[in-house]
């Protein structure tokens, strides 16, 4: 079994899809909007796709959910996410061969670079 996509439902469509697009570097798979549908998939490549749907009903509020990326340079990410305005959290290190730091999208759900 493999996984194919994550759903956010989002009120903020256009923030998330540049979000996805400038900060993660996710390239636009599927734009179903020109088909009377608001729904837009992300990925890189052949991984798993973000799927977003503006839903501004049912946009997503909650807590607990993070979505993980793998980066050459977490000191580096964070850095440049600071300079765009971003309040990355400290990194953590749970061991040696670990990094991380957590971000929030434009809906509110927390990505994880590490």
């Amino acid at each position: 079994m493999k996984m194919k996509h994550v759903t956010i439902n989002t009120a903020k469509m256009e923030e998330s899809i540049q979000f996805y697009q400038d900060i993660i570097g996710l390239e636009m798979q599927r734009d179903l909007r020109p088909m009377g549908s608001s729904i837009v998939f992300l990925a890189d490549g052949d991984d798993p796709c973000i799927e977003l749907i503006e839903r501004p009903e049912q946009a997503y509020s909650g807590a607990g959910i993070s979505i993980g990326f793998h980066v050459a340079d977490v000191e580096a990410k964070r850095a440049e996410l600071e300079e765009k305005g971003f309040a990355p959290t400290p990194i953590i290190s749970p061991n040696p061969n670990t990094k991380f730091f957590f971000i929030k999208d434009p809906s509110g759900v927390t990505i994880q670079f590490i």
